[in-house]
């Protein structure tokens, strides 16, 4: 049996395109892109999920993969497989902007410890909403809709040199707007009840100048805050949901779906 060269390096483009788009995937989503998750397992369920859809892939173009045009092709792939898994990262931005705007409200700002998707440090808060949303995430099977969002792709958006445009990414850019004006309103009734206690204290204050503020203040807020985190959280996940579904609908207009 013999196997030409031409044959094998288009087996091998069979192979590494939509392994590129897949790994690239893996790379930028959440869950996944986290520190604690080891890369052996990105690799392997990279590996899996490619050799599974290898059969099901449209016919490949008849381009040398070490080309420029080649080159391209794989750029494209990767391209596409990182913006897939962004995405997904900026609604959850938006969730440590929600936290981050509590605890600075409350004054648990200096309370911080390290955020394992991103490897920064953010309050405590901000990671509590983070735990939360993740485990809603993975409650409403986000990863696999995602994952079955980009094997569809390979049909809508087949591997080209044509991929993503200049139009999808100034769609991409201008979505981004979101991660604020979503965190603002996740953050919004926290925020907005603390300031009212804060006015409140300001007016004690000036009615009674020999009021220690500082020692009342504090603890109240505190106590108040960690209420309102626990009665506004249903609302926070409510948003969180919606964003989330707005993040797919933008994935689903890039990919052609």
């Amino acid at each position: 049996m013999v196997i030409a060269e031409a044959e094998m390096l288009a087996m091998l483009a069979g192979f590494l395109w939509p392994l590129m788009r897949i790994g690239a995937m893996f790379v930028a989503v959440p869950v996944f892109s986290v520190r604690s998750v080891p890369a052996r397992v990105r690799l392997i369920a990279t590996l899996a999920i490619t050799l599974l859809i290898m059969p099901l892939l449209p016919p490949l173009p008849e381009t040398d993969m070490f080309s420029a045009r080649g080159m391209m092709i794989s750029l494209q792939q990767i391209i596409i497989g990182l913006v897939s898994g962004f995405i997904l990262q900026m609604v959850f931005a938006a969730v440590v902007f929600a936290g981050q705007g509590v605890a600075y409200s409350m004054g648990l700002g200096f309370a911080s410890m390290v955020d394992p998707q991103t490897g920064l440090q953010v309050p405590v808060v901000a990671q509590f909403y983070v735990v939360t949303t993740t485990l809603v995430f993975l409650m409403m099977d986000g990863h696999l809709l995602l994952i079955e969002m980009l094997l569809d792709s390979f049909t809508t958006l087949p591997i080209a040199v044509d991929g993503l445009g200049r139009a999808d990414i100034w769609s991409i850019i201008a979505w981004s707007s979101r991660i604020f004006a979503a965190g603002v309103l996740m953050a919004l009734p926290v925020i907005t009840s603390l300031l009212l206690v804060n006015v409140s204290f300001g007016v004690a204050t000036r009615a009674a100048p020999q009021l220690n503020i500082f020692s009342v203040g504090f603890p109240v807020t505190l106590m108040l805050g960690l209420l309102l985190i626990w009665v506004t959280l249903p609302e926070v996940l409510e948003n969180f949901s919606g964003l989330l579904s707005d993040s797919y609908t933008l994935l689903g207009q890039l990919l052609r779906l």
